[in-house]
């Protein structure tokens, strides 16, 4: 084991049966072989081939030694061949975690790009809310994560907005006295309320503006996901507390309307979260930097139209 490069000579040596071919593979000298295996030889204290006129034939022993140095190296092979192909984005894996709202109406689309560019990649999403999301990046478990604000995060992790997003509520024609009226926060307090659960930044945010404005709302339903808040909402059964996106479709359908205010509810962002410490695999990082080239497009678009407009 002192030298590894007599096992990797003597591999092609016994598989070819040939010095020369070994040489020739090798693009070494022929006496560069037999050397080599003269110095392995010596080490292992055992004779491993004789010559015959069609080349060199393995002993009892040689046999026995290629057996072994034929799986490791071939495994050797497999490996440079199995990294090169993840290196140029043939295979690999990409873990990230998202939420259901950030997965929908952010990621969504560049995964479809991405998987078209490189379909060897293996995505794997850890679906779940925001501070879950979190804690999976810090334990190393996801290569990066998209959430929604609001959430806090120490020194050690990186935070990229992406895109800004809007929350409102919703409601069906049970409540269409309130469509044209500008009305204030309190007024929540006195009607039927739907909402998502406690543990997701969505709540999390609007409980927090509210009670700021001093409105505490109690929820009658208390849902999983957004796209069921909509359903309730449709179906009458209070008002809908989402990110707009989501009831997008039913308000320019006009199955649902948005109420108004007389304070507008400030905006919040979806962020991509990565934590440098953690090593980032090939692939990963080509999925960023695919993000970041499309949301830089969308900006210059954004950029080009208002010069169009001034």
């Amino acid at each position: 084991m002192n030298n590894l490069e007599y096992y990797k000579v003597f591999y092609y040596a016994a598989k070819y049966g040939s010095l020369t071919m070994a040489a020739q593979k090798l693009s070494i000298s022929q006496p560069a072989v037999s050397q080599s295996m003269k110095q392995l030889e010596q080490a292992t204290g055992a004779r491993l081939f004789i010559r015959s006129a069609r080349g060199i034939c393995l002993t009892r022993e040689g046999e026995l030694l290629y057996s072994y140095v034929a799986k490791g190296y071939e495994q050797i092979l497999l490996g440079e061949k199995l990294l090169q192909q993840m290196m140029n984005l043939e295979l690999g894996e990409i873990r990230i975690g998202a939420s259901d709202m950030t997965l929908q109406f952010y990621l969504l689309p560049y995964l479809e790009i991405f998987h078209e560019k490189y379909p060897g990649i293996k995505v794997t999403i850890s679906n779940a809310p925001t501070p879950e999301t979190l804690s999976y990046l810090e334990a190393g478990q996801i290569d990066f994560g998209v959430v929604s604000t609001p959430f806090s995060v120490d020194e050690t992790m990186h935070v990229q907005p992406v895109r800004e997003i809007e929350d409102i509520f919703v409601a069906g024609r049970r409540f269409i006295s309130y469509k044209h009226k500008t009305l204030d926060l309190q007024e929540l307090e006195r009607l039927p309320i739907i909402s998502l659960a406690q543990n997701t930044s969505t709540r999390t945010y609007m409980d927090s503006y509210l009670q700021k404005n001093g409105v505490e709302l109690r929820p009658e339903f208390e849902l999983a996901t957004s796209d069921m808040i909509v359903q309730f909402a449709l179906r009458n059964l209070g008002v809908g507390s989402v990110m707009k996106d989501f009831a997008r479709e039913q308000l320019a359908a006009g199955t649902l309307f948005e109420l108004r205010f007389n304070k507008k509810i400030p905006g919040r962002r979806f962020c991509v979260v990565t934590r440098p410490k953690n090593p980032l695999p090939t692939a990963a990082e080509n999925l960023l930097a695919l993000l970041q080239k499309e949301e830089g497009k969308k900006e210059d678009g954004k950029n080009k139209d208002q010069e169009c407009y001034f």
